[in-house]
């Protein structure tokens, strides 16, 4: 939880001292807080109390913060996770290593960073769990290395540990223009795929094809089933990847071939489907859960082992993330208003010094 400033009096401030030869600035910071749970429009820009890395932390001076749709749950109490307010949103950021406790190695002051939060990234300075923190190879633009961490994290995870997706197969991706959508793609294409891309206008589905998308499905205007029986000629997919949820995902499953897994990755429909569970049965097939932030607890070394892939790739250029939108740390709810009325393809990111 946040320490707000008010009348230039810290609430619940701490005297910090020296990590590591850095001494940790108290002044107040800047940071977007959600001051009580509701939509992007009541966040707030307020000053907050600096914060202090415990003995297994990193402390990061922030550059840019990646927008994402669960940051829009989270500030209105409806995530899985569920702070109490006062506190900042933002999951994940880029920045460069202040400070960081004793049991940290690894880590040198300055070092270009990424890392993963529940909450806390829309913020000048933030504390991350060590193990959640990656250094960033050499000139990557932290508006681009902001938004990498969550959505190529999650569908790395998803298409290579869960699906065990294979060069040849076909991958249908929901909400194809989205922010993990978009990376799936990508992904799916580097890992040598088939990639179908479904999204709900011309427009979205041109940032797909830029991405490498080999088929194109408008399901606003197309039966999704129908489409998929065309593009596959009546084969259907082996792999669905599904963050959408709602009325598409029922069809999405009974596309799929003999043995296919349909992966389960979040529902930013709004909406839970019900799947008929004769389905899986008649299909030999699999819906497979994908719950990224609960991989990164559990299996961190295997978490850093996908990182250090994804990045290889990144600096090598094999992956190019659509970062469509930039905004100012003042205009971080408009940022999550663009995200819920779908007016962002791949990702936004909350650059903090523009």
């Amino acid at each position: 939880m946040l320490a707000p400033m008010m009348h230039g009096q810290a609430i619940g401030v701490q005297q910090f001292g020296t990590f590591r030869h850095y001494t940790v600035r108290s002044a107040p910071l800047k940071a977007i807080v959600c001051t009580r749970y509701g939509p992007p429009e009541s966040l707030e820009l307020l000053e907050v109390a600096a914060p202090a890395p415990g003995t297994d932390e990193v402390l990061i001076e922030v550059e840019a913060a990646g927008v994402n749709f669960p940051d829009t749950l989270i500030i209105e109490g409806r995530y899985q996770f569920r702070p109490e307010p006062p506190f900042s949103p933002g999951a994940e950021v880029a920045g460069r290593v202040l400070a960081f406790g004793s049991a940290v190695e690894g880590l040198a002051i300055g070092d270009p960073v990424i890392a993963t939060l529940t909450w806390g990234g829309y913020a000048e300075q933030v504390v991350a769990k060590a193990a959640n923190v990656t250094v960033l190879p050499a000139d990557i633009d932290p508006g681009i290395a902001a938004a990498f961490t969550l959505v190529y994290g999650t569908s790395f995870h998803a298409l290579r540990d869960r699906a065990g997706l294979s060069g040849g197969e076909t991958l249908l991706v929901l909400g194809a223009a989205g922010g993990v959508g978009l990376a799936a793609v990508e992904l799916g294409v580097l890992m040598g795929a088939q990639v179908i891309a479904a999204a709900g206008s011309a427009e979205r589905l041109a940032a797909c094809k830029r991405q490498g998308a080999h088929h194109l499905i408008d399901y606003e205007r197309e039966n999704l089933r129908d489409a998929v029986r065309r593009v596959t000629g009546e084969k259907g997919v082996d792999v669905v990847y599904d963050a959408v949820g709602g009325r598409h995902s029922e069809a999405a499953f009974r596309s799929l071939a003999w043995g296919g897994r349909h992966l389960v990755v979040g529902f930013a429909a709004g909406e839970i489907p019900r799947l008929p569970l004769n389905l899986p049965l008649l299909k030999g097939a699999s819906l497979v859960g994908v719950f990224w932030g609960d991989f990164v607890r559990r299996a961190p070394t295997a978490h850093q082992a996908n990182m250090n892939q994804l990045l290889s790739w990144l600096a090598n250029g094999r992956l190019q993330p659509l970062v469509s939108r930039r905004y100012r740390l003042a205009e971080a709810g408009s940022a999550l208003r663009d995200l819920l009325d779908r007016k962002i393809e791949g990702k936004a990111v909350i650059m903090m010094r523009a």
